[in-house]
């Protein structure tokens, strides 16, 4: 069974197709009945964990979005995606905190943290979960808050696995109706100097203003901007809250540069997924991150050109500016690691199942340079098939043992495999 993500087939012993919670329930009963391992998928832009065996649950037809203007919040099912969230906020005057994938889903992104477009503004994704609807490893549905399952309710925000199927969410919505974004790119051959004017850029920048930069070979095909056609480029990629004036004197140190193509605007928030422009087709990838505590630009250097036109693979790299109030945890807390991180780089590479073995040893050849900066990895953006440090990597020791103590309590026979 394949969802967004072909590069890694799922092969369960039974498939699933969820239409409610009370589905959900029947299928982990039937899993507990067989001691058998449960997993999910909703758009399959991950892997849920092992891929053979056990129960599956498909949640992709539980997505249903109800937005409450006056609340400012959304109450979202299990399969719900992006961009119809997008759709029934912005009339409205309000945002969701997605990613740069509108068609990616709701619920997976948010438990892994989520760092999306208005990231430094509001922060994580997990920080702004009200409330989870969850079936446990028992067969029962429980509603999850900070008042009732606190420790659960912890968890479940940043941890993401291990603790059970989400059957529907609330989170709030931030009152933002427009931004001031785009991208400017550049030919890769400038990257050191579009890199070190980045990093100096980003010190002490405004936290209403997110930002990162992607490296990519792209085609030489009539769809694109003719000076980006077969180019391999980097792409600074800019979403900012405040009005288009002060964007325009903010950016102005970037594009003294000199960029290729220049596409900032002010935009309507609905039209922000082309900041990105993401591509909507499922495909075969695999992809790693780490998480840094500065911008070692000779070692990122190598990152994007190891990632250029002579990589074996078709590789994308981007780094991420992080800070702002991503490092400020919610009141009480929550499983997201890793506060401290000032950037994230992260690398995707198109590659069959067959190759994805190879993909992520050349992953873990381009990040050894960067050893000596790194802090950790996000529970997002590691895509295919990860080993246990890798997984370890995402959590400090303290959020480590008590997300482990919480899926003890609520999984003791594992059956969602973490």
């Amino acid at each position: 069974m394949a969802g967004y993500q072909l590069g890694l087939t799922l092969r369960p012993d039974v498939v699933v197709g969820a239409l409610d919670a009370a589905d959900v329930r029947a299928a982990v009963r039937y899993a507990a009945a067989r001691s058998l391992p449960v997993r999910v998928q909703a758009t399959g832009h991950g892997t849920p964990g092992p891929c053979g065996g056990g129960v599956l649950v498909s949640t992709r037809r539980m997505n249903d979005v109800h937005v409450d203007p006056e609340a400012r919040t959304a109450r979202v099912g299990a399969g719900a995606r992006w961009e119809q969230l997008i759709e029934a906020a912005t009339p409205h005057g309000l945002a969701p905190l997605n990613g740069s994938a509108p068609h990616s889903g709701v619920i997976g992104y948010t438990l892994g943290g989520g760092v999306g477009l208005l990231a430094r503004t509001f922060g994580y994704t997990a920080d702004h979960v009200r409330s989870l609807d969850v079936v446990t490893a028992d067969g029962e549905s429980r509603h999850v808050t900070a008042a009732d399952e606190p420790d659960l309710f912890w968890a479940l925000r940043g941890g993401r696995d291990g603790l059970g199927v989400v059957t529907g969410m609330e989170i709030d919505l931030v009152p933002v109706a427009r931004i001031y974004g785009g991208s400017l790119m550049f030919d890769a051959g400038r990257a050191k100097e579009v890199l070190t004017v980045y990093r100096d850029w980003t010190a002490g920048l405004t936290e209403r203003l997110t930002s990162s930069v992607m490296a990519i070979v792209l085609p030489d095909v009539p769809a694109l901007p003719e000076p980006l056609r077969g180019r391999h480029v980097l792409g600074v990629r800019i979403a900012f809250t405040g009005s288009a004036a002060e964007g325009e004197r903010l950016v102005a140190p970037l594009r003294e540069l000199g960029p290729l193509t220049d596409q900032l605007a002010d935009m309507p928030y609905e039209r922000s997924p082309a900041i990105h422009s993401d591509p909507t087709e499922p495909h075969a990838y695999t992809g790693s991150n780490v998480l840094l505590r500065e911008l070692d630009v000779p070692s990122v250097l190598e990152y994007v050109e190891r990632g250029g036109p002579a990589a074996e693979f078709f590789t994308v790299v981007q780094l991420q500016h992080l800070g702002g109030a991503l490092a400020r945890p919610p009141r009480g807390g929550n499983a997201v690691g890793h506060r401290d991180a000032a950037y994230a780089l992260s690398v995707l590479s198109v590659a069959e199942e067959e190759r994805e073995g190879e993909a992520r040893a050349f992953h873990r050849e381009l990040e050894g340079p960067l050893a000596r900066w790194t802090v950790g990895r996000f529970v997002n953006f590691q895509f295919g098939v990860t080993e246990e440090s890798e997984r370890r990597d995402r959590h400090e020791p303290a959020i480590r043992r008590r997300l482990a103590d919480v899926r003890a309590a609520y999984d003791p026979d594992g059956r969602f495999p973490s």
